[in-house]
C-alpha cells in the first residue's frame, strides 16, 4: 500500500471499532483477555478483522491491547503479538494498513515501565508492522520515550497516540484532555494524537470544542454510548446512524482519523463514510476553554502564610468514628476561641472509617465561622467522585485542600474492603490544579504532605519538587520530634518553594510515645523524649508535651511559614495551651530551659 501520510492527504482515515467487545458479543464470553483468542481462536479473530473491513475500514488494530509482560509470561506474550500481527495481516491484504495496539502498561509499584514498552515494540517491528496505536492512555508519560525509540528503530514508522478521556475532559490520571493532545502534537516523533474509549462521541465533540483549531492530526475513536451491565456482561445499546452522525462532527471539527472503541461493531463503521459525505454545519468554537469568572478576595489563611511576621496555626481533629458531632463541634469551637487560623480535618486516618473529612470542614465553616482544610486522600474516591466533592468543596467556600495519598486498606481487609488509588497524590494535585485553571470560580490552595521522618529524605524532597511542578503550593509535615527531622526540614525550606507548615504532636505519655515509634507510619519519637516521660502522670505528661511542642516551634520557626498542631485524643485544650505558648514565646523567645534543646546538635 502506499504511504500512509500520503493517504491522509487525501482524505480521512477510517479505523476498524472494538475488538474486544464486539468478539465477547459473537462468542458470549467476557471481553477480557480477549488477545487469548490470538493463540486460541485465530479463525474467530480473523473473521472480525474481516467484518470490519468488509464494513469499509482502511485501518484495523492488532487483537493485542493488553499484551505485555506483565500481563503474560514473555514468551506467551511474545507469541500473542506474533499471532496478532500474522492475523490481521492476513485479513488486511494489500487494502487495509496493519497498526500495533498498545494499551497501557501498568504496574503495582513505581518501576520504569519503558523497557516493556520497548520490548512490546520489538515484537511488532521484528513482525513487519510499521504503524503504531497507543491507545487509552490516561497520560504521556512514556509515550514520548517510546516514540522516540520506535524512530530510532524505523524513521518512517507512523505513531498514534490516543487518550481515555472522561466525559469532564480529564483523563483518569487527572490530566487535562485539551493540554495532552497539544504537547503530543508538538512531538515531532509522534504523527497525530486524539482520544478513544470511556467517551460517547457525543462527548467527545464537547471536548473537541476546547481544542479548536485542530493542530495536528487528530484522531477519534469514541464509545458507542455508554455500557449496562446484565448477568455480568457490559452492553453497548449505541445506535449506528446516531454514533455516525456525531462522528461525522469530529469529522467536521478538523478530526482525519476516525474509528470506534468500545461497543462499536462493524455496522457502527460503515454508516461513517456515508454520514461523513452529509455537509454538517460547524459552530466555530473559541480557540480554548473559557476561564470562569474569578473572585478576587483572597483566602484570610494563604494571606497570613504570606505575612512574615505571622506564623499561623493549622490544627488537626479528627472526625467522629460515629454520626454524633457533638463532641468534635465542640472542640473545633474551643480550637477557635484559643486562636486556631484553621482547622484541618483527616481523611478516614489508618483507612479507619471516620466521617467524611470534607462534610465536617463545610459543616465547621458553616456553623462555627472557621476557617477549614480538609485532607483528600487518593484511596477511596475514583475521578468521578473525586471531581464532585470538589466541585461540592468550592460551591461551600472551601479554599484549602490537603492532597495526600492516603493510608492503605488493612490486608486482611482488603477481601471485603477495595483501595481505589485511580492516581497517586501528585497527580491528584496536578488535577485540582487543572480544575483550578478551567473550572473554578474560587480556585483551591492546594497542600501536601512531606515526611521529614524519612530515612531517605532526598527521595521525599524530590516527590515534593514533583509536586511544586504539579501545582502544589505549600506542605504540611509530619511532626518533628528528633534532631534529624529538623536537619531536614532545614533542608526543605532551602530546596522547595511553597511555604512550609511545621509538624507538632504533642506527646502525652510514655505509652503514647512508644505507640506512636511502634505503629504508626512517617513518625519518629527521640529516645531521649520518651525517657523523659517515664513516670510521668497526665497533668506532668501534658507539662512536657508543652515544653517540648514549643521548644520544636521555636527551633522551627526560622524555617516554616506556620505551623501545623495534630490534636492528640481529642485534647483542644492542651493545643490551646501549646498555642498560648508558642504565642507567649514569640521569634525571640528562648523558653523554659530543657536539656533536650541543648544538646550540641540543635545549636545553629
Amino acid at each position: 500500500m502506499r504511504d500512509i501520510r500520503e493517504y491522509l492527504k487525501e482524505g480521512a482515515l477510517l479505523f476498524d471499532g472494538g475488538m474486544g467487545t464486539y468478539i465477547a458479543a459473537r462468542t458470549q464470553s467476557s471481553h477480557r483477555a480477549c488477545e487469548w483468542a490470538n493463540l486460541t481462536n485465530p479463525a474467530e479473530v480473523e473473521s472480525i478483522h474481516r467484518a470490519y473491513l468488509d464494513a469499509g475500514c482502511a485501518a484495523v488494530k492488532t487483537n493485542t491491547y493488553a499484551v505485555s509482560r506483565l500481563s503474560f509470561p514473555e514468551e506467551t506474550c511474545a507469541a500473542i503479538l506474533k499471532a496478532g500481527c500474522e492475523i490481521a495481516g492476513r485479513a488486511a491484504g494489500d487494502r487495509a494498513y496493519v497498526f500495533a495496539d498498545v494499551g497501557p502498561i501498568e504496574a503495582p509499584d513505581d518501576r520504569d515501565l519503558l523497557p516493556e514498552y520497548c520490548f512490546v515494540v520489538d515484537r511488532f517491528l521484528e513482525n513487519g508492522v510499521r504503524c503504531f496505536l497507543f491507545e487509552t492512555h490516561g497520560s504521556d508519560q512514556y509515550l514520548h520515550s517510546v516514540a522516540a525509540y520506535i524512530r530510532s528503530r524505523d524513521p518512517g514508522a507512523f505513531i498514534i497516540c490516543s487518550y481515555a478521556i472522561q466525559p469532564g475532559g480529564f483523563t483518569r490520571q487527572g490530566e487535562l484532555a485539551e493540554n495532552l493532545v497539544r504537547r503530543t502534537w508538538a512531538d515531532p516523533n509522534i504523527d497525530a494524537a486524539g482520544f478513544n474509549c470511556i467517551t460517547s462521541a457525543r462527548h467527545m465533540v464537547e471536548i473537541m470544542k476546547r481544542i479548536t483549531p485542530v493542530e495536528g492530526l487528530f484522531s477519534v475513536m469514541p464509545n458507542a454510548g455508554y455500557p449496562t451491565v446484565r448477568g455480568n456482561r457490559t452492553f453497548y445499546n449505541g445506535e449506528p446512524a446516531y454514533f455516525a452522525r456525531q462522528v461525522a462532527v469530529l469529522h467536521a471539527m478538523g478530526a482525519r482519523i476516525l474509528g470506534g472503541c468500545c461497543g462499536t461493531t462493524p455496522e457502527h463503521i460503515a454508516a461513517i463514510p456515508a454520514a461523513i459525505e452529509t455537509p454538517v454545519a460547524v459552530v466555530q468554537y473559541p480557540a480554548s476553554r473559557e476561564e470562569p469568572q474569578r473572585e478576587t478576595k483572597e483566602d484570610p489563611f494563604w494571606e497570613a502564610l504570606c505575612d512574615p511576621d505571622r506564623r499561623p496555626f493549622a490544627v488537626e481533629l479528627d472526625p467522629p468514628d460515629l454520626a454524633d458531632t457533638h463532641r468534635f463541634m465542640q472542640g473545633a469551637e474551643e480550637l477557635r476561641d484559643s486562636g486556631a487560623d484553621i482547622i484541618t480535618i483527616a481523611d478516614c486516618p489508618v483507612a479507619r472509617t471516620r466521617m467524611d473529612s470534607s462534610l465536617m470542614a463545610c459543616k465547621v465553616q458553616r456553623e462555627l465561622g472557621v476557617n477549614v482544610l480538609p485532607h483528600m486522600t487518593c484511596r477511596d474516591r475514583n475521578l468521578n467522585a473525586t471531581q464532585a466533592l470538589l466541585l461540592g468543596l468550592c460551591a461551600e467556600g472551601v479554599r484549602n485542600v490537603l492532597i495526600v495519598t492516603g493510608d492503605p486498606i488493612p490486608t486482611a481487609s482488603r477481601d471485603e474492603v477495595k483501595s481505589v488509588y485511580n492516581f497517586n497524590s501528585r497527580k491528584l494535585i496536578q488535577y485540582v490544579a487543572s480544575l483550578n485553571r478551567t473550572q473554578l470560580p474560587r480556585p483551591f490552595h492546594i497542600f501536601g504532605a512531606l515526611n521529614v521522618n524519612a530515612r531517605n529524605f532526598s527521595v521525599q524532597l524530590d516527590m515534593a519538587k514533583q509536586k511544586e511542578e504539579a501545582g502544589c503550593e505549600g506542605f504540611m509535615t509530619q511532626p518533628v520530634l528528633t534532631w534529624q527531622a529538623l536537619e531536614n526540614l532545614k533542608l526543605a525550606r532551602a530546596e522547595l518553594k511553597g511555604k512550609i507548615l511545621g509538624g507538632i504532636l504533642p506527646i502525652v505519655s510514655g505509652r503514647n510515645a512508644h505507640f506512636i515509634n511502634s505503629e504508626i507510619a512517617g513518625i519518629t519519637v527521640d529516645q531521649f523524649i520518651i525517657d523523659c516521660y517515664d513516670g510521668a502522670d497526665r497533668a506532668k505528661g501534658e507539662e512536657l508535651a508543652v515544653e517540648f511542642s514549643a521548644g520544636f516551634a521555636r527551633r522551627m520557626r526560622p524555617y516554616v511559614d506556620g505551623f501545623y498542631i495534630v490534636t492528640p485524643f481529642s485534647r483542644t485544650a492542651l493545643v490551646g495551651r501549646i498555642m498560648e505558648r508558642i504565642r507567649r514565646d514569640g521569634p525571640e523567645g528562648e523558653g523554659s530551659p530543657n536539656p533536650f534543646f541543648d544538646r550540641p546538635f540543635f545549636l545553629d
